[in-house]
């Protein structure tokens, strides 16, 4: 069974996944993606010897440079990102295979100098035709790059593979993500198309499914008999940045919610799939997804608010509207909620809460699986005040493990309950340091091995829970406002406190 799981790590010995002759181009190359996450990737997989000797980089930018300046400008970026030791000899190799072409999207010219480009790396690199397109560019040019790969030859190859790598959102909506998909099935088999989801791809995330299926004490609690509710919480301290282009207009739900928030609730609700192969673990997701109802009642189980003045990490902060090139009369929200219900005998009656903010208390992604009360406490009152209830924490980032909150007695002569924590930290279990999450989906890409990539019917279904929120809060006339430094506005606390519950203070 070893050899036919996905989600093994391909550093494991025992199963050898190394890609074979390929190449990949990055459209987008010199933005902040490129610099930040998938060049120090591609060489840490080229370190780590996961790559081919012969593998090609073909960087593609709007405007030109030489490629001497581009050998440099992506050696800085590895030195800056670089997860694995710096090792000249490898840095070599990857240098080898760097290759750039410089022009606009829209002109053929610069397409057919890539043609050129793919068929001489073929030539002197020996990628066999291998290619991969890595859209790493604003989602308003993705149609365009597609419709051109077409256009030029560049999504078929005979018995060779292409591919094609969108990074999310996947649309703004439920109509614009089914357009999108209707142009990728039309350009590539839906085999080659590969939506990346770089939190899938996060160690303590594929851990969600080796803790819930590998250990025989959780799975028979892990049902509406015994779960309350479940919180889901992605928290971040920093502000939009020098991301006000892209984020106006897009705001907390649709960047984060639609996508990771939603993934880790179908990993968190799943059913055990049959295998792990990616067709199994895609169908019980999907079963989630369609089961799961949005809020019934929007003013009541949603909340969202825009950051205002305050303080993070000791130093003065501006709001939202105070930010750079942000409109003065923005409304969109950099902190979301909601409640989730999924009609399912397993879930019937166990709301998944759902939250994400910008400018919060600290960075932070856990989901908390809190534990209904016990129905007989044998205890004087006084005894148990500060008893909680049970609840189970599985930590994504930054402290990446799992907590296990329970009742203990105080020591001394009454008896006198309180809660206490059970920690387990990934960091001091093991040894090898995790690799980062994109160094995971780019080998799966290059090895065409689809686990861990959100499918076409996955997308939808999530624009369909998320889209009756969005249509409701763009009818509202207002949006409330939180203190940068807090943990979100008072709407989203009067949210649970309607359902006689409180959000945990991670």
């Amino acid at each position: 069974m070893i050899a036919n799981n996905p989600l093994r790590d391909p550093r494991d010995r025992r199963l050898p996944q190394i890609a074979g002759p390929c190449s990949i181009v990055i459209f987008g190359i010199t933005g902040d993606l490129a610099r930040r996450k998938l060049l120090p990737a591609i060489y840490d997989l080229t370190n780590r010897g996961l790559l081919p000797p012969g593998f090609a980089l073909i960087g593609f930018a709007r405007h030109d440079t030489s490629i001497k300046d581009f050998v440099s400008d992506v050696r800085d970026a590895v030195k800056a990102g670089a997860r694995t030791p710096w090792r000249e000899n490898i840095w070599k190799q990857m240098a080898a295979g760097l290759r750039f072409v410089g022009g606009a999207f829209d002109e053929d010219e610069s397409w057919e100098r890539l043609v050129t480009r793919l068929q001489e790396i073929d030539d002197e690199r020996g990628t066999g035709g291998n290619h991969a397109f890595y859209l790493s560019t604003p989602p308003t040019l993705f149609p365009m790059i597609i419709a051109r790969l077409k256009k030029h030859g560049l999504a078929e190859a005979g018995n060779a593979w292409r591919r094609v790598v969108i990074e999310k959102p996947f649309g703004h909506n439920l109509n614009s993500a089914q357009e999108l998909n209707a142009l990728l099935s039309d350009v590539f088999p839906r085999e080659n198309v590969f939506r990346i989801d770089h939190y899938l791809g996060k160690e303590t995330v594929q851990n969600i499914l080796a803790f819930r299926f590998a250990n025989g004490m959780f799975e028979p609690i892990w049902n509406s008999n015994y779960v309350d509710h479940v919180q889901i919480t992605m928290a971040e301290d920093i502000g939009i940045g020098s991301r006000a282009g892209y984020y106006d207009g897009i705001g907390a739900a649709r960047d984060v919610i639609q996508n990771h928030l939603l993934q880790l609730m179908a990993l968190v609700a799943m059913e055990e799939p049959v295998s792990f192969n990616a067709y199994s673990l895609r169908i019980e997701k999907q079963k989630i997804l369609a089961n799961a109802r949005p809020p019934e009642r929007m003013d009541l189980h949603t909340a969202h608010a825009q950051y205002a003045e305050g303080w993070a990490g000791g130093e003065e902060v501006p709001g939202y509207l105070q930010e750079q090139d942000i409109p003065a009369d923005s409304t969109t929200e950099t902190f979301a909620a909601m409640r989730i219900d999924i009609a399912t005998r397993r879930w019937a009656g166990v709301p998944f809460y759902l939250r994400a903010g910008k400018r919060l208390g600290r960075r932070v992604t856990e989901v908390a699986v809190v534990f209904k009360r016990a129905p007989h406490q044998p205890f004087g009152s006084n005894d148990v005040e500060e008893l909680g209830q049970n609840s189970l924490v599985m930590r994504i980032q930054p402290d990446e493990g799992v907590t296990l909150r329970f009742g203990a007695k105080v020591p001394g002569t009454a008896m006198e309950i309180r809660d206490v924590n059970m920690d387990f930290a990934y960091g001091g279990a093991f040894v090898e340091s995790s690799p980062e999450a994109y160094e995971r989906l780019i080998l799966d890409v290059l090895l065409g091995d689809p686990p861990l990539f959100p499918q076409l019917e996955e997308v939808e279904l999530a624009w369909k829970i998320l889209d009756p929120v969005i249509e409701y809060w763009a009818r509202c006339k207002n949006i409330d406002t939180y203190p940068s430094g807090t943990w979100g506005p008072v709407s989203a606390d009067k949210m649970l406190a309607r359902d006689g519950r409180v959000w945990r203070r991670p």
